[in-house]
């Protein structure tokens, strides 16, 4: 497979599990081509969550003794780490879907995105990219796209299955291979908040969008109907204001979320061709098609 076809694979099936209004729909801001010619020829690919100077000079040394034609990283780099809060606009159809007004949920998000890129700014984003430009490996990041496979198949989970307690949520999470393997390694899902024994109610999926949203919409989700949000992470300031809005939280976890919605998304990708891959940086490579 050309490096150019993963690319458009990588965005075409993002495409297909995008939470926006398709005459409404962006691009993919941080997911990109970081180094690498279009025709490179990909067959062997290291994969890791996190790719930073360190996985880029492992990767140099698995190529020069088994071979490697590609780093593909999660979590975006370069030029795609240095305005990935773009995507964080999708986040409108998001909440607008769980019953908040639009103008509401508009302008929320974007206050929330003015504040992220204000803190991305200052980042020295070019760090991984400039290290696979000297060693000249192609490098790779799909961030959104990914993720929003996993936002994806949790909420046609929750759909199907219906769970009535938190404690349901944590038990269907539990059977999800990704989310086993987080558990053997400690990091498994958990309650944050709320009892598990109480009502799930409506559930609010925030597993895509670049980054956490408003600290400040939880009341809305609250008066909208949902009564437990499930999330990748919450950070401290997001987890005081959910609290008061007295919401149940589960956390399914960061990087076996990430690892379910790239396994996902490679899976799809697989269909065209198959691709050896090397595990690393908390990535599990598992594979839910017969390929």
């Amino acid at each position: 497979m050309k490096l150019s076809r993963l690319y458009e694979l990588a965005v075409k099936f993002g495409k297909e599990r995008d939470p926006r209004k398709k005459e409404e729909f962006g691009s993919f801001e941080d997911t990109a081509v970081l180094f690498g010619s279009p025709d490179t020829d990909v067959r062997k690919i290291m994969v890791g969550i996190d790719i930073d100077v360190g996985e880029l000079l492992l990767a140099d040394k698995i190529r020069g003794s088994e071979g490697l034609d590609l780093v593909l990283a999660h979590h975006p780099q370069g030029a795609a780490a240095a305005h990935f809060y773009e995507v964080m606009r999708l986040q409108v159809d998001m909440l607008v879907k769980a019953g908040i007004e639009e103008s509401t949920a508009r302008e929320m998000i974007e206050e929330r995105r003015l504040e992220v890129e204000r803190r991305v700014m200052p980042q020295n984003h070019m760090r991984s990219t400039d290290a696979a430009t000297i060693l000249g490996l192609p490098f790779m990041c799909v961030h959104t796209p990914a993720d929003n496979h996993v936002a994806y198949f949790l909420r046609k989970l929750f759909d199907r299955e219906k769970p009535g307690k938190v404690q349901d949520i944590l038990d269907l999470l539990d059977k999800i291979p990704e989310y086993e393997d987080a558990r053997r390694n400690n990091s498994g899902p958990r309650v944050i908040l709320g009892n598990p024994r109480r009502s799930a109610g409506r559930i609010f999926l925030e597993m895509t969008g670049g980054t956490e949203g408003n600290k400040d919409i939880y009341p809305n989700m609250y008066k909208a109907g949902v009564r437990t949000l499930v999330s990748m992470h919450l950070s401290e300031e997001h987890f005081k204001r959910v609290k008061d809005a007295d919401l149940n939280v589960v956390i399914a976890g960061h990087v076996s979320s990430d690892t379910l919605g790239l396994n996902l998304l490679l899976d799809r990708i697989e269909e065209e061709e198959k691709l050896l891959t090397i595990d690393c940086s908390g990535f599990r490579r598992i594979r839910r098609n017969k390929r």
